[in-house]
């Protein structure tokens, strides 16, 4: 996949670990969505040919929580590689089942906990991580995704560790509930901008946040980028302050009122506002990436 994008809009797929929990398909406990590589995969390509089905143009490998800190407090350190590449294995086995021309995205997540910037560590250790996660991934996968991300340091972090394996790297952060146009840690984007301008990322993005946020801040995006915009919303009610992941009862509730159509409704004010990819986060599904593909009239690229 060239650096740059096809014409027209790009069209990612929505949620895998939310999915997989409404599906009774595991996807609980600290391992989060990589619990289903040990003990569902067939659920997880199930769930990425659904998003094919749908007409996603790129589908994200279900590494999100294939992290270090997450495997080592199980005992699983010594099967982190293989569950990453399991991971990236199971989009292709998706994607030649059935026979469409998607991009496999490498997804790359937090590496200390979804929402904790207060949590991260040193660049140097913090891109240890990302780099030994991206070595793993790199060979299934046709581009990166570094999404979810809440402060400065671990983005440089991860578009650093990205970029070292020659793929193209997309940039994603996750911004205050509240539509300030701030990271979760407080920090402007203006200035998280500035970190990665000319940093040699694709495309950057917003996600992991409530559309109506993304709605607010999307535009000051558009004007600072001089590549490619895009925004995947959840539909999550507001995330607690330093909210960690202890299990399904403890996950925000899902929002009632973003349907499918409600969905695509924020999606094409993003489009209009400049976004060029757009996709689904947490609780958002297979139906809302099928509407998004009718409401937007995207095609394959």
């Amino acid at each position: 996949m060239p650096a740059g994008l096809p014409d027209g809009l790009i069209l990612l797929d929505g949620s895998m670990g939310q999915e997989l929990i409404n599906r009774k398909a595991s996807g609980q406990g600290v391992l989060w969505s990589a619990k289903a590589l040990f003990d569902a995969p067939d659920a997880v390509q199930a769930i990425h040919q659904d998003y094919i089905r749908a007409g996603a143009n790129i589908i994200t490998t279900n590494s999100y929580s294939c992290i270090r800190n997450n495997f080592e407090p199980e005992g699983l350190a010594d099967r982190l590689g293989e569950m990453n590449r399991l991971a990236a294995q199971l989009a292709r086995r998706a994607r030649d089942e059935c026979g469409e021309p998607v991009l496999i995205a490498g997804s790359m997540g937090p590496q200390y906990g979804s929402y904790r910037p207060d949590l991260v560590g040193s660049y140097a250790e913090t891109e240890a991580l990302y780099r030994e996660q991206a070595e793993f991934l790199a060979p299934g996968v046709d581009l990166f995704i570094c999404e979810t991300l809440s402060c400065r340091l671990e983005s440089r972090a991860a578009v650093a560790a990205a970029l070292s394996t020659g793929k193209p790297v997309w940039l994603s952060w996750s911004i205050e509930d509240t539509g300030a146009a701030r990271l979760r840690s407080g920090e402007p984007i203006a200035e998280a901008w500035q970190d990665i301008d000319g940093s040699g990322v694709s495309a950057v993005l917003l996600n992991c946040s409530p559309p109506e946020a993304i709605g607010k801040v999307l535009s000051e995006l558009v004007a600072l980028s001089d590549i490619p915009v895009g925004a995947y919303a959840n539909a999550f009610t507001p995330i607690p302050d330093k909210w960690d992941y202890h299990g399904d009862a403890s996950i925000p509730p899902s929002r009632t009122d973003v349907t499918p159509t409600a969905y695509a409704a924020h999606a094409a004010a993003w489009v209009a506002a400049g976004a060029r990819i757009i996709g689904g986060c947490c609780e958002v599904g297979p139906a809302h990436i099928a509407r998004l593909r009718q409401t937007l009239l995207i095609e394959n690229i």
